[in-house]
Formats: structure tokens, sequence, C-alpha cells
């Protein structure tokens, strides 16, 4: 079974435009992220897909592997289905697939095994990652997406706002997904052909088109608790952390 890791990297975000060329220490975002891959030493393949000439360039020059993808993709998802479609379109169609985000530059080891080992078992076609929530104020934030699963870890629902609904205040644990995926090749080819669904388009979370065609995610918990570069102050934080 084969697993490539296929990083998105697209220029423009709307609330930090050309954020994988930002320096973090040293180096860019987007060099940070395909080295922290790479180092794995999980992956047949690491590559970086985008959209734009100057990431691609960059990519180059720091000796890592890239394609250039069209710019009128909706979603990293659908950016890496096209690199897939493209690239390798000979894989096996249970081979897998890991979508890192390029804007996690703290992405380790662990999770990536931990994700990647679930799909000894034949039955799963996607896998995520989510990890424990404490803070009231990261629970109630709009931008941690949180999830509840099944007793299977399969997830049920996906949302920005706080889920389970705690009406009689008891104990309870709350989740903040991780967007780092990993699909066999033909659930990945599967998913992209499928229309944006209701719920998807009413909370803009791509995965939930995956549970309303009946596909099932499992979800690894994880004690890594990521930190997806999506704003200047969260530049700010990750140069903080690196410190």
């Amino acid at each position: 079974m084969k697993k490539i890791a296929i990083i998105p990297a697209r220029y423009q975000s709307t609330r930090f435009p050309g954020k994988p060329l930002a320096i973090l220490g040293n180096k860019t975002i987007i060099k940070h992220v395909f080295e922290a891959v790479k180092s794995t030493e999980l992956f047949d393949t690491v590559i970086v897909a985008t959209d734009n000439e100057k990431i691609f360039q960059e990519v180059i020059n720091f000796g890592g592997e890239v394609i250039r993808t069209s710019e009128n993709h909706i979603s990293g998802t659908d950016r890496i289905a096209e690199v897939v479609k493209t690239k390798f379109q000979l894989l096996d169609d249970n081979d897998i697939i890991v979508n890192v985000q390029g804007d996690e530059p703290f992405i380790t080891k662990k999770p990536l095994q931990s994700l990647i080992n679930v799909f000894d078992n034949p039955i799963i076609e996607v896998a995520s990652l989510m990890h424990e929530l404490s803070e009231i104020s990261e629970i109630n934030n709009s931008n941690n997406v949180k999830v509840v699963v099944d007793s299977n870890s399969n997830s049920l629902y996906f949302s920005r706002s706080p889920i389970p609904f705690n009406r009689d205040n008891t104990e309870v644990i709350y989740f903040k997904h991780i967007g780092v995926y990993a699909f066999r090749k033909r659930t990945l080819l599967q998913f992209v052909k499928l229309p944006i669904s209701n719920l998807e388009n009413i909370e803009k979370l791509e995965q939930l088109r995956l549970l309303e065609n009946g596909i099932k995610i499992r979800m690894i918990v994880t004690d890594y608790t990521g930190l997806g570069i999506d704003t200047p102050d969260d530049l700010e934080k990750a140069k903080e952390i690196l410190k």
C-alpha cells in the first residue's frame, strides 16, 4: 500500500494573502511544512500542489517536489485530486493520499503515523484527526471546528458551533477537528465529483459533503493540537512557539 503526502498551497488566502511564503524563523511556511512531512519518512512521495508561480519557484529552490495546478479550485481537496489524476493515476485504488495543509508548520510524525495506521482496516475510506478542547474560549471560537463521533469513532457531525449542546451542564468532552485528512485514492476521486452539499454550504465545511453522502470519516484522537496559520496574528503565535 503506497502512501502519498500532498501539501496544497494557495497564494490568494482571504485572511492572509501569500501566507505560504511568509517567513517563520529563517524559512518560509511552506518550507517548514514540506520538511516536517518529509522528515517523518512515512511517505513514498511528498509533493506540494500550488496554483502560484512564486510558491512553485520557492519549492524548487529548496529542493522540494512541486506541481502546478489550476487556479480555479474551490478547496485544497480539489487541488490534491488534480495532482492524483495527473501524476498518480497508476496508483492502486486502495493506496493512501494524505492531505497535509500547507499552513501546519509544526506537524509531526506521531499524528501522521496514527492516521495512516487505521487504513490497515480495509473498511476505512477516510480518516482525520481531533484533539480535546478544554478552554471555554476555544470551545466557543467559531474558527475551531468541533466534531462529535459515534461509538466506533466515526464522525457524526462537524460544526463551528459547540457540539454537543450541553443542556443540563453535565460533564462533556469537546473535540476540535484538525484538518489533516487521509483518503483511499478511490474515495478522494469520488468525493471531488460530488456537488457541494446543503450542510457544507451552510457551515462552510467541505467534510460535511462526505457525511451527507454516506461516506464515513474515522476520527483519530491525538495530543497534537495543531496551529494552522490562517492570519498574521497566527504567524506571530507561531514565531513565539518556534522560539
